[in-house]
């Protein structure tokens, strides 16, 4: 059993886009979400016929990767930052996400380079593939002073 997403990382809702842990391995991390009917943010993206923004699909994949990094901390790979979101990388969209559809995030850690990770994801929804994303984290304290990565 995996702690619940809320123990890992600072997020709530209404800005929490990761709802449970399906999968975990060393340097790889798979999440679930439900993205919900009544969520505010579908009443003003396209009316009458929404779709889920494709900035909180990336943020979803990014929060995998906070969830991913926590994992490896608390099991001591070291690094007790906060994952700050530095870059996003060639972020290709291929389908839309509807209110209601549940979403596989899948993260893969790739390097540790000066005190920024390089991790590239993925999101799906059944067999459709959603988004192919690459990204940067650096980390920080709570205060904001730049705190060491995991090696």
């Amino acid at each position: 059993m995996f702690p619940a997403v809320t123990d890992l990382i600072p997020h709530r809702p209404p800005f929490l886009f990761v709802d449970e842990i399906v999968s975990s391995a060393p340097g790889v991390l798979v999440a679930r979400r439900t993205w919900r009917q009544d969520e505010a943010f579908y009443s003003g993206h396209y009316p009458g016929a929404p779709i889920t923004p494709g900035v909180l699909l990336c943020e979803s994949v990014v929060q995998t990767g906070a969830v991913l990094i926590a994992l490896a901390q608390a099991g001591g790979a070291g690094g007790k930052g906060m994952p700050i979101l530095a870059k996003i990388n060639d972020v290709r969209f291929r389908q839309p996400v509807f209110p209601g559809d549940t979403t596989a995030m899948e993260v893969r850690q790739k390097e540790w380079i000066g005190g920024f990770g390089l991790l590239s994801g993925t999101m799906r929804c059944g067999d459709r593939r959603i988004l192919t994303i690459e990204f940067t984290v650096t980390f920080k304290d709570a205060a904001g002073a730049p705190a060491p990565a995991p090696p």
